[in-house]
C-alpha cells in the first residue's frame, strides 16, 4: 500500500481504536485532493483526503473546526497529520444536490430543498464569518480588485477574443475597471464561500451539509448567490430564481438590514461578472483543450447573457455593446436551433409519426400511472385541465416518474445541442392519449424549454392540440 494511504490508515486507527477493514479510492474531483472511503467494524465510516498543498489543507480543516463551533452544517474533521498532508473527516454519504436535482425540477420537494440550501448559505456568510481567521484562507484572504481583473482578462482573451469580435482594449479596460470599482465597492464582513454550486452541497437524510469551501474568503454576499441560483447549466426558471433570491434575502435580514431593490441591483452586476467569468473558463476548457462538457455548457452560459442583456447596463456601456455582438455573432454562426418535438398520443391508435425523418427519439409509456379516465367526473377532461393535473399529482407516483424521464431527455438535449443536431422527439403514450400522456407532454415541454432554451413543439394528437413552446 502507498505511504500516503498507510497515513489515512494511521489516522483512522488514531480516531476509531482499530484498524479500517478497507481503504476505498473515492471519484476524484478536480482538485489535487484524494479522497478515500475508509470502513470499520459496526458500519462505521469516514472519508480520508490526501492533498499536496498544506495551505489549501490548513485552510479546509481551520474552516470547517470553526464553522463547527458556529452550528454549521459542516463535515466534522476527526483527525489531522502532523505535516498536514491528510486528514480524516466525516462520511456524509455520496447524494449531492446536483444528483438530487439530475432528473430536472419537476418533482415535488426539489424547489423546497433549495430554499433551504440558499436560506443555509446565508448562514454560512454571516455566521460563519463572527471570529473566523480569515488570514488562514486559500490562495487569498479577500475577494479584491486583482481577483476581479484577473477574470474579466481571463474571459477577454480566452472567450471574446477566440470568438472574433471586435473591439477596442482600451475601451473595454474603462468599463472593466469600472466594474470591478463596483465589485468591490462595499465593506464586506461576510464568509464569501466562492465554489458555492450543487456538487458541493451534500445531502445527508435530506438535510443540506456543505463541503470545498476551502478557497472562500472574506468577501460580498451576492458573489455566492449569482454562482448557485445563475449556474449556468442548473437552467432553473425565471420564477424560480426570484423566489430563491427572495428566500435568500429573507434569511439574511435575520444578520443583517437589507433594502431589497438595493440588493437585487446590486445582484444584477455580479451575475454578469460570474456569467463572463465563467465564459472564460468554458473557452478555455472547452475550445482551448477541446474537452465536450464544456463546449457543451457555452449555449446555457450565453443563455444567461441574453436574459441579462435585455436590460442593458448603463454602468458598461461599452461592455454592453461588445457582448451584444458577440452574442449576434457567435448565433450567426452557430448550427440551426434544436427543436424539440413532445407528443401526447394513444396507444390504441399506434405511435406518432417522426416528421422529421431521421427516426428514433424517446416512447415512455405512461400506463403505469393512476388513470383518471376511470372516473367519470373526469372523462370530458384533459391532462391540461386543473382538475386533472391535481389528481394526477396528488398520487405522487408521477414525479419520480418524470425524474427518470428527464435524466433520460436532459441528456440526449444537452448531446444534441454540443453537436448541432437539430430535430429531438420525446413521446408520451397512454390507453386514450387523453389524460396521464397529455399530462406528462405539458411538464416535459415546459422543462425543456426553461432549462435548454429548445422550441418545443408540444403536439396532444388524439386532442388536435399543435402548439409552440418558446425557449429563452
Amino acid at each position: 500500500m502507498p505511504m500516503s494511504e498507510e497515513k489515512l490508515r494511521e489516522l483512522y486507527v488514531r480516531c476509531a481504536g482499530e484498524e479500517p477493514l478497507s481503504v476505498v479510492p473515492l471519484p476524484q474531483s478536480g482538485s489535487n485532493r484524494r479522497y478515500f472511503r475508509l470502513s470499520g467494524r459496526g458500519g462505521r465510516t469516514a472519508v480520508g483526503v490526501l492533498g499536496t498543498s498544506v495551505e489549501e489543507n490548513r485552510a479546509f480543516v481551520t474552516i470547517a473546526r470553526h464553522f463547527r463551533s458556529r452550528g454549521l452544517n459542516v463535515p466534522e474533521v476527526y483527525a489531522v497529520a502532523d505535516d498536514m498532508t491528510a486528514y480524516i473527516q466525516e462520511d456524509l454519504g455520496d447524494t449531492t444536490l446536483f444528483g438530487a436535482l439530475s432528473g430536472g425540477i419537476g418533482g415535488s420537494g426539489v424547489e423546497p430543498l433549495l430554499v433551504r440550501t440558499v436560506e443555509a448559505l446565508a448562514d454560512i456568510q454571516m455566521r460563519g464569518a463572527e471570529g473566523l481567521d480569515f488570514s488562514v484562507c486559500y490562495p487569498q484572504p479577500d475577494f479584491d480588485r486583482r481577483t476581479v481583473m484577473f477574470d474579466l482578462n481571463y474571459f477577454k482573451y480566452c472567450f471574446l477574443k477566440p470568438s472574433g469580435t471586435d473591439f477596442l482594449e482600451t475601451r473595454l479596460e474603462d468599463d472593466f475597471q469600472r466594474m470591478a470599482d463596483l465589485l468591490t465597492g462595499e465593506t464586506c464582513v461576510a464568509f464569501m464561500y466562492r465554489d458555492f454550486q450543487s456538487r458541493n452541497v451534500m445531502l445527508k437524510d435530506g438535510v443540506p451539509y456543505f463541503i470545498d469551501f476551502q478557497g472562500g474568503r472574506r468577501g460580498p454576499v451576492h458573489y455566492d448567490v449569482a454562482s448557485f441560483v445563475w449556474q449556468a447549466k442548473a437552467g432553473y426558471p425565471a420564477g424560480l430564481k426570484e423566489r430563491l433570491v427572495s428566500a435568500y434575502i429573507a434569511a439574511l435580514r435575520r444578520y443583517v438590514a437589507v433594502d431589497e431593490a438595493e440588493f437585487r441591483d446590486r445582484l444584477r452586476h455580479f451575475v454578469l461578472f460570474r456569467t463572463l467569468q465563467v465564459l472564460g473558463a468554458y473557452g478555455y476548457r472547452g475550445w482551448f483543450e477541446r474537452k465536450p462538457h464544456f463546449i457543451e455548457s457555452i449555449p446555457f452560459a450565453l443563455g444567461n447573457l441574453r436574459a441579462l442583456l435585455e436590460r442593458p447596463f448603463a454602468e458598461y456601456p461599452y461592455l454592453t455593446d461588445v457582448l451584444s455582438a458577440m452574442l449576434s455573432r457567435l448565433a450567426g454562426q452557430e448550427r440551426k436551433r434544436l427543436t424539440v418535438r413532445v407528443y401526447s398520443f394513444s396507444y390504441k391508435k399506434g405511435l406518432p409519426d417522426d416528421d422529421s425523418g431521421n427516426g428514433g427519439g424517446y416512447v415512455f409509456d405512461c400506463r403505469a400511472l393512476n388513470n383518471p379516465g376511470r372516473y367519470e367526473r373526469y372523462k370530458n377532461l384533459t391532462g391540461m385541465d386543473a382538475g386533472v393535473v391535481k389528481f394526477i399529482e396528488d398520487d405522487g407516483g408521477v414525479f419520480a416518474f418524470l425524474e427518470s424521464v428527464y435524466r433520460l431527455v436532459d441528456a440526449h438535449a444537452a448531446q444534441f445541442i454540443g453537436r448541432g443536431f437539430t430535430d429531438m422527439m420525446v413521446a408520451f403514450g397512454c390507453t386514450g392519449g387523453q389524460h396521464r400522456s397529455v399530462y406528462c407532454a405539458e411538464r416535459t415541454a415546459e422543462h425543456i424549454a426553461a432549462k435548454f432554451g429548445a422550441d418545443v413543439r408540444l403536439i396532444h394528437r388524439e386532442q388536435g392540440v399543435d402548439k409552440i413552446i418558446r425557449g429563452r
